[in-house]
């Protein structure tokens, strides 16, 4: 095997344990770029040519993604899901359809003329198992009302689905009072309809993953070269992030189990020491994807399972390290930073028995895979025929984006450790 540079999922900084010295989060986008660049390996003859010949945007727009978070409240949530917050696995309480998970966990707020607020629907207080849906609160005035204006569980999702959901990026996501009465048949002493989202904050990841295999879908059947090259840059980046454990926990940090600083300890600064000499980046061919949300799901779930391990085991390691010989001081950039020991990291990478690697490698073949069932699923186009070119539009877009992460401050949950 030829040994070349391999990075891993490298979130885009490396952090700098309980210090707080951190480098630049350039450092870490060199994994995303690398998985990409070697995804396209992956693919069959009538794909790879097309690749290859823009390999170099493959690569560089991988961290795009990245940068946007510095440009967007909406972007953080899409990199991970805290599934655990929702229940133990296999979290068969949280919908696997987009539209039905917002709708399960949102909250109706109704407030009348005096300004008082009426919970009207919480994830707690309602049960959609039936043909209509049944309230089971405490509140004897909101039982009353549901008791008189009962609502067909169908005329519910229809209508979530038609006036709510388009708001998905709005600040504040409000309904005229008219369309409770018209819409569902429910009379109420309505000024103002409030809905609150209870479930993005805790990550959207899988879901995401869906929707931008459709876009890439759709690009490919337009013959849109600029889209086809930008989202399979991003879907690269989701997907990495998709095979991280620790994007898929409420202790994505180790905040809850003092480890603070594991999240770069795993995905940064294990490959950054080892995937050059260890790591086979050969992954086999790109497969199709028949059904892509129980197979998005099962990326999530799998990297899930390993979160116990993830910890357990760096706890573990770090009882029989002395203290004093897990942190050294490494020139970066420019700065001195207090980074993992080669001899500590050696040590968890052992332990961990290939984890790292492997959840490298696989999602380097989902990426790949993933480009592929979008150009089949498009009918397999003709990709020789597409001419590459960048639009004045999309040249501004990238600039602004460069700009805001330049600039500005990441919006949403921190970075891995930021």
């Amino acid at each position: 095997m030829s040994r070349q540079i391999f990075g891993f999922l490298l979130f885009s900084v490396i952090v700098l344990v309980s210090s707080g010295w951190t480098i630049q989060p350039e450092w870490g986008f060199f994994g995303h770029r690398r998985i990409n660049r070697l995804a396209v390996f992956t693919l069959p003859p009538e794909m790879i040519g097309f690749y290859k010949k823009n390999i170099e945007y493959i690569t560089e727009h991988a961290v795009d993604p990245d940068k946007r978070r510095y440009a967007t409240r909406h972007e953080a949530v899409r990199h991970y899901i805290d599934i655990d917050h929702w229940g133990t696995f296999p979290f068969d309480n949280v919908p696997r359809n987009w539209p039905e998970a917002i709708r399960a966990f949102a909250e109706v707020q109704v407030i009348d003329a005096l300004g008082d607020t009426l919970k009207l629907i919480t994830s707690e207080s309602i049960d959609y198992t039936g043909q209509y849906l049944r309230y089971i609160g405490t509140d004897s005035t909101i039982a009353e009302l549901w008791e008189r204006n009962p609502i067909a569980l169908n005329a519910y999702q229809a209508f979530f689905n038609e006036y709510v959901m388009p708001q998905y990026y709005e600040d504040e996501w409000q309904l005229d009072c008219s369309l409770l009465s018209e819409v569902l048949g429910l009379e109420t002493d309505c000024q103002s309809v409030r809905i609150i989202d209870h479930f993005s904050a805790y990550g959207i990841l899988p879901y995401h993953l869906v929707h931008f295999q459709e876009q890439l879908t759709q690009a490919f059947r337009a013959g849109n070269l600029m889209a086809i090259l930008r989202l399979s840059a991003e879907m690269g980046h989701y997907v990495g992030d998709g095979h991280v454990p620790l994007h898929t926990t409420e202790n994505y940090n180790g905040e809850l189990t003092n480890q603070r600083g594991i999240h770069a300890f795993w995905e940064s600064r294990i490959p950054e020491l080892f995937a050059d000499a260890q790591y086979d980046p050969f992954v086999g061919r790109a497969t199709y994807i028949a059904d892509p949300v129980s197979f998005y799901w099962d990326v999530v779930l799998t990297s899930h399972q390993l979160v116990d391990s993830v910890l357990v085991i760096e706890r573990e390691i770090a009882k029989m390290i002395p203290l004093d010989q897990q942190y050294c001081f490494e020139e970066r950039l420019g700065r001195t930073v207090r980074v993992e020991c080669r001899a500590y990291a050696s040590a968890y990478q052992e332990s961990m028995r290939g984890m790292v690697e492997s959840r490298w490698r696989a999602s380097i073949r989902t990426i790949g895979s993933a480009w592929y069932t979008a150009w089949v699923d498009a009918g397999q186009p003709n990709l020789e025929v597409l001419k590459k070119g960048i639009t004045p539009e999309e040249s501004a877009y990238f600039k602004s984006l460069e700009n805001a992460f330049r600039q500005g401050e990441s919006k949403g949950r921190p970075h891995s450790g930021e």
